[in-house]
């Protein structure tokens, strides 16, 4: 376990678990369903990532698309690597919405479409909420680490 998995609230907003990979809640939601993807290694810089890391990058790319997109339909993802603040090897997956977006009777608007996310918005989900959140989102997840 690195910093930057602590950063982001590991083990608690864990969805999934990969031999080299971590799929985490990510704490300020954006937009409905924003992940983190962190690498579990140490290494501060892509390159540093061994070819096995990049085949099961893949995995966990067509998982997190395959269950965001059947959970709430988003028009486009992005995947941002910002690795200032937390230096471990991670992206923030961000999926991205024309429309309103309900999750547990609240409503949410991806306030940057179609231009940059904005990610210093916070839909403000209460803890009770983040946590049905992640529930449905691993529940929702393919079976299997890879």
């Amino acid at each position: 376990m690195n910093q930057t998995m602590k950063t982001f609230g590991f083990p608690a907003s864990l969805i999934r678990e990969y031999r080299n990979w971590v799929v985490l809640l990510r704490p300020k939601q954006p937009t409905l369903g924003a992940l983190v993807v962190v690498h579990k290694s140490g290494a501060t810089a892509l390159s540093d990532i061994d070819e096995q890391s990049f085949a099961e990058l893949k995995i966990v790319t067509d998982h997190i698309e395959k269950t965001l997109g059947n959970l709430f339909a988003f028009n486009k993802i992005n995947y941002m690597m910002l690795m200032m603040v937390d230096p471990h090897v991670h992206y923030h997956v961000i999926p991205r919405y024309e429309q309103t977006k309900e999750f547990a009777g609240i409503e949410s608007v991806d306030a940057g479409w179609p231009a940059l996310p904005q990610l210093g918005d916070d839909i403000g989900f209460s803890d009770a909420v983040m946590t049905d959140l992640l529930k449905t989102i691993s529940d929702a997840w393919p079976v299997g680490r890879d």
